[in-house]
Order: C-alpha cells, then structure tokens, then sequence
C-alpha cells in the first residue's frame, strides 16, 4: 500500500528536524510507528527527496517576487558553506575536528544557496574534508539559463576550482580572509611590472609552457565532470591525492592562478564586487541559523552512522528549509496583491527587497504534531492566481 500524504509529511518532519521516527510516532496524532518507518524504508532515498526539493525550488523560481532579489537579471549570485554537526553514533563517515567537536567526531553539512535565497543542493562531507573539493558538485546541480557567479569563505577555495569553475561557466568570487597574503601572478617577469611603475607587481610567473603541454589532458579532466561520468569531489580528491608534482594537477592550478589574479585585482579595485559577494555570504550564514532552527532535536547531533542515511536527514531538513521558503514567497505576493495602493505596494517591495525570506519566527517547530487534520489557520493560496502576478 502506498503511504499517505500524512504519512510522508510525517517522515520528512521525523528526519529533517532530528526528531527521530519512533519518538515522532509517539508524541503525534495520526501517524503509527509501523507505518512511519515503513513508508521510511520504502519511499524515501536521496534522490527521491532531491527531486521533491527541485520541484519546489522551480516552483519558486516562476514568481515574480522571487526575481526581485536578482541584481542583475542575467546572472545568478550563489553562495556554499559548511556547518559543522556532531555525529553521537560510530560511524565510519565521521571524523576528528578539535576547534568544534573536541575529542568528539563529526562531519559538515555543506548547502548551497541562490539570490533567490532557494537552498537548491545540500550534501554531507568529512569533517575532514576540504570544502573546496565539492564546490563543483552543487554548481552542476543547479539547471539555470542565467550564468552564475559563485562565492565561498577561504575553506571553499583552491586555485584549481578557480580553474574548473571556468569551465563550468561559473565566475568564481570567493571571499579572502587574509587577501595580503595571497600571490599574484603574470606573464612576464617581477621586474618588467616594476619598471612601467605598476603599484601592485606579480610574486610569481605563470608557467605557460606547462599550461599548453596538458592542454587537452585538462580538457578531458572536465569533459568527465561535466558529462557526469564521475563527480568532481571524486577526481579532485584522487588528484590531490596523488605526489605535488602529478603534471595535470600543476598545470590545472597553474591555469587557475591567471584567473585568481585577475579575480583579485578585480576585487580589490571594485567596492561594489566586494560588498555583492559579502551580502551573498550573509545568505548563506542566515540559511546555516535557519539549518539549527529545523535541525533542532536531540542536541542537533546525527543519529545516523552512514553517509547514505546522514544524506537523506540533510535533504528532508532543505525540504522543510525551502517549503518555508516557498510559504513566505506565496504569503507575501499574496499580500502585495490584495494592497490597491501602486504606492504602498512599491514601498513594500522595496521593503522586502532590503530584507530576506528566509525566516521562521512564524513557524512554532516544536508545537503539537498532528496529522489527522489540517491546522485551522493554514493559508489556502491561489497559486495560479500568484503566478500571474508581476512586481514589475
């Protein structure tokens, strides 16, 4: 028997807020604990509950008031971070990380998210693990026809995703905790940039030599990442892997070193750069507050030991995440319709264009769970209506 819609609301709830599904059995209304954890066991895999996250993400992306947070209508601004989580079972996946999990274990939960504030891929790494390694993975997953700028902290930063990301038709613009200490490079000497009188002078060559040697190795490196034959955290993490001076591996970082150097030049010279990618980080930092609101329970520690199952918890609590998403987007243009007023409505506009959809204090996460009824004050909105709706 296929499982109710009550059911499956319940199993994303038990997951995505760490409840757990027998304690949710038993605290809630409507729902039994066989059929929780058999609906569980049968219905619920990672690409079952991604789908379903896609499916709301491109619902969001249809209304109008959505777009109003795009600065340019042409590029889409997204952002990654990882947010530290303990793991209180033994699991194999979780790893050693002092500054926040002391002798304890733990692994990272890294989310991606869009001008759109839409969380549109999440996935589950070692805390041991670099960050940068799995930047490629989320950029593939997002189907847009804008092109992308990406942004990261330092820890989502390596000059060879600044060479891949180019090929994924992504402008990478991390954010540099300590940009003085970062080398520049050119294609002629130090000195040929001291003598034009150049204020900020190349450490370094690039080794162009090297570059056209591997030329076609690089090439078919991300010809496999982009034809999905592997992920790209995969061939990274073999490549870094093997000894410093593996030639496709220096030559992809040398390819990335040009473009770092132009990217902070760049940086440095244009304000408005740094404040657009500081405000998309902000995003991503308001979406990890958001991630300890939903992932609540049990001390917001993972009861689950395997990757495949710490997966599916991370990917129910995004679903929670972006459906609140979706309700505030359809309670406000809602709202922007019923106001007659042209005036008031573009200073409303204006309003939550300063503001984000990203917030829950409407939402009691830890009130009564029942499933036997829909809640009295529900918001019955008229989506077709909603798309029609434009605010420009």
């Amino acid at each position: 028997m296929d499982p109710s819609n009550e059911t499956l609301l319940a199993g994303v709830i038990g997951k995505g807020c760490n409840i757990g599904l027998r304690k949710l059995a038993h605290i809630s209304h409507g729902v039994s604990e066989r059929a929780l954890e058999n609906a569980v066991n049968w219905c619920f895999d990672i690409k079952n509950i991604q789908a379903a996250n896609k499916r709301i993400v491109s619902n969001i992306y249809k209304l109008s008031l959505a777009d109003a947070y795009i600065k340019q209508p042409t590029l889409l601004h997204t952002s990654s971070d990882g947010r530290k989580v303990d793991v209180a079972v033994d699991s194999l996946h979780a790893n050693y990380s002092y500054k926040y999990f002391g002798k304890d274990k733990g692994v990272t939960m890294y989310t991606f998210i869009d001008e759109r504030q839409t969380l549109f891929h999440s996935t589950v790494i070692s805390a041991s693990d670099r960050e940068a390694a799995f930047v490629i993975d989320g950029l593939m997953q997002n189907d847009v026809e804008e092109r992308l700028i990406h942004s990261t902290d330092t820890h989502g930063f390596t000059e060879t995703v600044f060479a891949a990301t180019n090929f994924v038709g992504t402008a990478f613009a991390p954010r540099f905790k300590d940009i003085d200490r970062q080398k520049i490079y050119g294609f002629s000497a130090r000195s040929t940039y001291q003598k034009r009188g150049y204020a900020i002078v190349p450490s370094r060559t690039i080794n162009q030599k090297l570059i056209a040697e591997h030329w076609d190795d690089i090439l078919r490196f991300m010809a496999t990442i982009k034809l999905r034959h592997t992920t790209a955290s995969q061939l990274f993490r073999r490549l870094s892997s093997y000894a410093k001076d593996n030639p496709l591996y220096k030559a992809l970082k040398e390819f990335g070193r040009i473009l770092k150097s132009t990217y902070i030049l760049k940086y440095l010279n244009d304000v408005d750069l740094r404040q657009t990618v500081q405000k998309q980080l902000n995003r991503i930092e308001l979406s990890n507050r958001f991630s300890h609101a939903v992932f609540f329970a049990r001390d917001q520690a993972f009861h689950e030991g395997t990757r495949e199952e710490q997966e599916i918890a991370t990917a129910c609590k995004v679903l929670i995440q972006n459906a609140i998403v979706m309700w505030n987007y359809l309670y406000l243009s809602n709202f922007l319709m019923k106001t007659k007023d042209a005036d008031m409505r573009a200073e409303l506009i204006e309003a939550i264009k300063r503001g984000s959809v990203i917030t829950w204090r409407h939402v009691n996460m830890q009130g009564e769970y029942d499933f036997r009824r829909r809640a009295a004050n529900d918001s019955q909105f008229d989506f077709n209506n909603i798309l029609s709706f434009k605010i420009r």
